[in-house]
């Protein structure tokens, strides 16, 4: 009977095999269960009738019921459009169609009242909504849409399939009275209970069809728990099988490299949070399981340091170490940091990037199997497959999100044993959202700052005081300053109201005019190399402002 949910979506009503196929490429929805669980991104309540008079283009979406007094069609080519006017006693407003003209005007009639919903907005001076949905006031299902609609998400193809939120609606509809009672719960009764939880059932009748605002709060925080509750289950899962199965190398002592370095090379003291968290990696390193430990800390913290104090501590047991980050100059600045820090010291660290020369990629590839080279700091170049280490002890991941599992596991597998994983993250994750997200990972948090670092000051500036802030960077720039000025997106979406990276940089330009300043761009679709000269003009004080997306919290 179960079986009857992996049915293919191409036998249910209005659906057929080339509706299943759009479904299938747009949204990967194949059978009855994976639309069942395709949820509704947001709802909208309906229970609300406004009247025309109180309308205001800045309210959200909105429903009111009056009569069509009129209708036309204007405009020519791609300016044609349907309007009809709508009143309801207190005003009117007009309802504005591009699309599907022709029957649409045949559809609606003159003199019926009609409930209608939508998002209002001034067009032409007056207030209207653009292609409302519209139900007959008299009809019954209208009784059944006035209270909380899902709204589900589609494609354009979907859309101009006439495969809309609605049509998707219709079909949970369908699946919930035919197949409901096929669905079997999947919590055990006890923690429904204590949780007073609804059932399965209840809750996915509730999160498409929900009875009340109370009953869909309710089918929300059931399904999210389910889902979060198997994500954690899972890798539990997955970290108790590896404590099982996978021996880690036991780094028993703290040796010669390890002293001489923090009491020669060191020359200010560790805050108390690092030393906790060097504390928490010895003890795992020694415990004779493979650590797995998440590095959290702020910009500036010390995740370096502590990175390079656990390498060392793999150089006193006869490990290599290394470091991967997701950029050539993230993965340039901790090379420069080490070979700093290790001045002096006989520690031999080199650098592996796309960029780095064939004869001197040679040379890192032999001293590295000869067990010579003991760091290796590099990007994806460390995942190549002649890369190969003669004996790695420990394997430090930087911005690890940037990375995807599979790339991660390769790096875990360049030794017969899994080496120590140590992978570091500046995205500040709330303790019980990383237990969430890397429930197979233990979690370290440097929560300090070294001493002696300024206070960051957060000034808000109202779109009104724009030439204001101008004013203010020209000042900065004056006094030998730098300044990061950054966008959400690259190109101005018609879905989003942001300003975009280009449109902006073309602005700043006329702003901040050649040659009295230099102003450069940068964003994750620009080409690496690119991107990298960009970083370095920036980083050696040749460029004023950097204009970037979010990229830039890398490196």
């Amino acid at each position: 009977m179960a079986d009857k949910l992996q049915q293919e979506i191409k036998f249910l009503p209005g659906v057929g095999p080339r509706r299943a196929e759009l479904f299938n490429k747009e949204l990967g929805i194949y059978t009855i269960k994976d639309l069942l669980y395709y949820f509704p991104y947001k709802h909208i309540d309906r229970t609300r009738i406004y009247s025309i008079a109180e309308l205001t283009p800045e309210m959200p979406y909105i429903q009111v019921k009056g009569k069509i007094l009129g209708k036309e069609i204007t405009g020519v080519h791609r300016k044609k459009r349907l309007v009809a006017v709508l009143g309801d006693g207190t005003g009117t407003m007009e309802l504005v169609w591009f699309n599907g003209i022709r029957w649409i005007q045949e559809d609606i009639k003159e003199g019926v009242e009609y409930l209608v919903f939508g998002r209002p907005s001034v067009f032409n001076g007056k207030i209207s909504i653009i292609h409302p949905e519209m139900e007959g006031a008299d009809k019954k299902e209208a009784v059944i849409t006035s209270a909380l609609q899902p709204f589900y998400s589609v494609t354009e193809k979907l859309r101009n399939s006439f495969l809309t939120s609605k049509f998707i609606h219709k079909l949970e509809g369908i699946i919930l009275q035919q197949y409901l009672p096929l669905v079997k719960e999947t919590l055990p009764e006890y923690l429904i209970k204590k949780l007073n939880f609804l059932s399965l059932q209840e809750a996915l009748w509730n999160i498409h069809y929900p009875v009340s605002a109370e009953m869909l709060r309710r089918a929300t925080m059931r399904l999210k728990f389910e889902e979060l509750f198997y994500i954690q289950l899972t890798l539990l899962s997955r970290k108790s099988n590896r404590e099982r199965h996978i021996k880690g190398f036991v780094f028993s002592k703290v040796g010669d490299y390890f002293h001489h370095f923090y009491q020669h090379n060191l020359s200010f003291s560790l805050t108390e949070a690092q030393k906790r968290v060097i504390k928490e990696i010895r003890r795992d390193m020694g415990s004779g399981r493979q650590m797995n430990r998440l590095l959290q800390g702020d910009v500036g913290s010390g995740k370096t340091l502590v990175a390079l104090m656990a390498m060392l501590i793999a150089l006193d047991n006869g490990y290599q170490a290394c470091l991967m980050a997701p950029t050539e100059i993230l993965a340039q600045q901790h090379y420069r940091t080490f070979l700093r820090f290790l001045e002096g010291m006989d520690v031999y660290v080199h650098l592996l990037t796309g960029s780095s020369k064939k004869s001197e990629r040679q040379e890192i590839e032999e001293a590295l199997k000869s067990g010579k080279l003991q760091i290796l700091i590099g990007t994806h170049a460390l995942l190549e497959d002649n890369v190969e280490f003669s004996n790695l002890g420990l394997a430090i991941i930087d911005e690890q999100h940037r990375f995807g599992v599979v790339q991660r596991a390769r790096l875990r597998n360049k030794n017969a044993n899994p080496p120590h994983v140590l992978v570091m993250t500046a995205t500040p994750i709330p303790r019980t959202l990383a237990m969430t997200l890397y429930g197979d990972l233990d979690v370290s948090v440097i929560d300090e700052l070294p001493p002696g670092r300024k206070p960051v000051q957060t000034i808000h500036f109202s779109e009104s005081r724009r030439s204001e802030m101008y004013a203010f960077l020209k000042k900065q720039i004056a006094l030998g300053r730098q300044i990061y000025i950054v966008y959400p997106l690259i190109k101005e979406s018609e879905k989003s109201d942001y300003k975009a990276l280009e449109q902006g940089y073309a602005a700043l330009q006329k702003i901040f005019p050649e040659p009295h300043y230099r102003l450069c761009m940068v964003h994750g679709k620009m080409r690496p190399a690119e991107k990298d000269r960009a970083m370095m003009a920036f980083k050696e004080g040749n460029i004023h402002i950097m204009v970037a997306t979010t990229v830039i919290e890398v490196g």
